[in-house]
């Protein structure tokens, strides 16, 4: 039903990689005359923005679904034996009486141990209420699907088509994909400076990263289209502020996730510090699994690109189907 829904994803990611790629800067050297502390999407979005839906994606998929059982049942049904079954059960007793039609109110004694029959008819009679039931979902879903014309996208379109001076005055109720991920990313921050006489790496976005297995990382998700900010501080309670390595926004559901790459674990003092930062994150309910990646390496034992890009997929790219 929804055939748009994969070329309109395609398209959003591309548009987001290049908005990443074009607003990159080399936030480890910028001074900004208005810090910011938090790189949080509270401060990117309008009080009244209505939550994400994957609403008419989901009524597609289960269409679709419930479309393909009915038809299996219907094909079963067709190789089902005449008559039906008539199930009598009063206390503990059960009997099954098969019966020609519905016109039939007699039927013929079914004996227990006929389990053959008995499981042919209970099944043929499960499969014909299925299907009606199936019949009711499915125009139930066509009428959404059909005569809404996917409201979510209109809804989304409003904003969209504004031109770029007219947008920060509409204090939008919903945005696409394309034009979140646009407001996040254009939030200035200030990130933890690199000193000069550091070893950097520089990303294809022109980002200064501390190591190798970073600059695959960033490399990665901006191939990906998926958005991220470098070393963005986050403010913790108690005043702390933190630099997460990588905070990267997970477009569908609208939430960050931090990404905490511990490269040197072989480095006792290093090791500490590392711990300390994640045990700071958990108190701010920022916890591994949830909201958090953590990945680690040692000398001996660096992360591999085939590890990094097994943790984005699982994370980031929805499963197809």
């Amino acid at each position: 039903m929804n055939q748009n829904a994969n070329s309109s994803t395609n398209t959003n990611t591309n548009n987001i990689r290049n908005y990443n790629t074009n607003h990159s800067t080399n936030h480890s050297k910028s001074r900004n005359t208005n810090r910011n502390t938090n790189c949080s999407i509270g401060r990117s979005v309008s009080s009244t923005m209505l939550k994400p839906t994957s609403l008419y994606d989901e009524a597609s998929r289960r269409y679709l679904e419930i479309s393909e059982c009915k038809i299996t049942l219907e094909e079963e049904l067709r190789t089902a034996p005449p008559g039906l079954i008539h199930v009598v059960h009063s206390g503990s007793r059960t009997q099954f009486y098969l019966r020609k039609d519905r016109s039939d109110k007699g039927g013929r004694y079914i004996r227990k141990t006929d389990t053959g029959t008995i499981k042919a008819y209970i099944r043929k009679a499960y499969c014909e209420k299925v299907i009606k039931l199936l019949d009711n979902e499915i125009k139930n879903l066509e009428i959404l699907l059909k005569k809404s014309n996917n409201i979510t996208e209109k809804l989304q379109g409003l904003y969209s088509d504004l031109p770029s001076e007219a947008k920060q005055y509409a204090d939008p109720v919903d945005m696409s994909d394309e034009d979140f991920a646009a407001e996040w990313l254009s939030i200035p921050y200030e990130g933890k400076e690199i000193p000069d006489h550091l070893l950097v790496y520089r990303t294809d976005q022109g980002e200064r990263v501390r190591s190798k297995s970073e600059l695959t990382i960033a490399n990665m998700l901006a191939d990906k289209g998926i958005p991220y900010k470098y070393e963005c501080p986050l403010m913790l309670s108690g005043g702390i502020v933190i630099y997460p390595d990588f905070t990267v926004l997970d477009v569908k559901i609208r939430k960050e996730i931090y990404w905490e790459h511990r490269g040197m674990m072989d480095d006792r003092d290093y090791a500490r510090q590392a711990v300390f930062k994640v045990k700071s994150m958990m108190k701010d309910d920022i916890i591994l699994g949830k909201n958090l990646i953590i990945t680690e390496e040692t000398s001996a034992n660096p992360l591999g690109t085939n590890e990094i890009e097994a943790v984005i997929n699982n994370y980031f790219i929805p499963e197809e189907g």
